[in-house]
């Protein structure tokens, strides 16, 4: 347990930090969620557009350091292969 204030304030930080990542995470998880959706609903029209909307939040969680961008790419890499082979 946190006994100086220093690790007390630390502590408190961390916590906000694990909330906001686990969020943006979350996020992240919806958009490509709703583009394997529409894959497989097989609606290729609306499968490209979430991907659109997906890519750029792909990008977003990698630049702010959540994931690797080898993993965004590979997401991103993925998804557009399974989208063309509609």
């Amino acid at each position: 347990m946190a006994n100086s204030a220093q690790s007390r304030k630390r502590a408190r930080q961390a916590e906000k930090r694990r909330q906001h990542n686990a969020s943006l995470r979350a996020h992240f998880r919806t958009f490509v969620k709703k583009v394997i959706g529409a894959i497989r609903a097989g609606d290729k029209e609306q499968a490209q557009a979430a991907y659109q909307t997906a890519a750029g939040i792909i990008d977003k969680t990698a630049q702010k350091g959540l994931i690797h961008k080898n993993k965004a790419a590979r997401h991103k890499s993925r998804l557009n292969t399974r989208i063309r082979a509609m």
